[in-house]
């Protein structure tokens, strides 16, 4: 009998962990989940027994080191990070030493357990590219970096670490530079779901119907976080090793516009108001990226429209409404 491959997930009850779990549980792989310390399993819970959970800290450089050279995986998938640009200007110690302390600490374990390693995908983020000029144009992975939160400037510097040791140690690690995604099970720290919390809210009778917004002239690439999921997936499988791929859908979409198209969902009629304190000094304008490499070299392709991914995340949090007042 063939050995199943073991993957071993940081981050795997996070937004787009989850959904990486249940794309490796459908490929047959054995699956390992690191989850932080409180971290709730929320997301994974239905799919439990098909995953191997261990809480934690992975800024602790022993107990990481000595968990995977139990594991021993022939596959790592690190999304493990704090996230949210918003809560990386808020907490930016604990975001450095997350996003970076973390990741080394990773790296540092997937070296030692070289010989048994496949593939090390390591997630960054096209937040690592700041502001650039001019203001519109497609990115592509040579893009030079220029960071302006400290959670694009924890995610460059990971990238940098990451470079290094393949360079120096031959280290299988490949990198996703993911653009902005959305979907069911993120947390509403984030725009899309922080809409479509407080649409449901309003829709049970539990809001006043005015919905709170921040910056909506700002463009993002969004993807559903279904197809960025396969996409990691694909890159362990078919990824260059050194090399970076972008996952965007190729276009910028106004955030005022996701807002309009949720809104037009909705069973309520429902006022905007502009809440100044949602507001970041350092928002980057607009944001896209061209993932013809990733089309070419790994055959991925985004399944999931734009109006698919607004529509289930609103019956999502639609449903969590329900059972939080139930």
């Amino acid at each position: 009998m063939q050995k199943r491959n073991r993957a071993l997930v940081t981050g795997a009850a996070g937004f787009a962990g989850s959904f990486l779990c249940e794309r490796l549980i459908s490929a047959g792989f054995d699956i390992y989940g690191i989850l932080g310390p409180g971290e709730t399993a929320e997301n994974i819970e239905r799919f439990l027994p098909s995953i191997k959970i261990e809480r934690l800290d992975i800024t602790h450089q022993q107990l990481v080191h000595h968990y995977m050279a139990e594991v021993k995986p022939d596959y790592i998938f690190h999304l493990a990070a704090m996230a949210s640009v918003g809560q990386s200007i808020q907490k930016e110690r604990m975001t450095y030493n997350i996003n970076f302390f973390g990741s080394l600490n990773i790296l540092e374990g997937a070296l030692a357990e070289g010989k048994y390693l496949k593939k090390m995908v390591l997630v960054g983020s096209a937040d690592s590219y700041g502001t650039f000029k001019p203001v519109g144009k497609k990115l592509k992975e040579n893009q030079p970096f220029n960071p302006v939160s400290p959670y694009g400037i924890s995610k460059a510097a990971v990238e940098y670490l990451a470079q290094y040791y393949f360079r120096q140690h031959r280290l299988p690690v490949v990198i996703a530079r993911s653009f902005n995604h959305t979907g069911p099970r993120q947390s509403d720290n984030f725009a899309v779901p922080s809409f479509c919390r407080q649409i449901a809210r309003i829709e049970r009778g539990l809001e006043k119907p005015v919905i709170r917004v921040g910056n909506l002239s700002v463009k993002r690439d969004l993807s559903d976080v279904r197809d960025i999921a396969d996409g990691y997936y694909r890159l362990a499988l078919k990824g260059k090793a050194g090399e970076a791929y972008h996952f965007s859908s190729g276009r910028a979409v106004p955030i005022r516009s996701v807002l309009d198209g949720l809104l037009k969902i909705s069973s309520k009629k429902i006022k905007v108001a502009i809440d100044k304190n949602r507001f970041r000094k350092s928002d980057i304008p607009i944001l896209t990226g061209d993932c013809s490499k990733a089309i070419r070299q790994l055959g991925w392709r985004r399944k999931y429209p734009l109006e698919d991914t607004l529509r289930d995340t609103l019956d999502y949090w639609r449903e969590k409404i329900n059972q939080e007042i139930s």
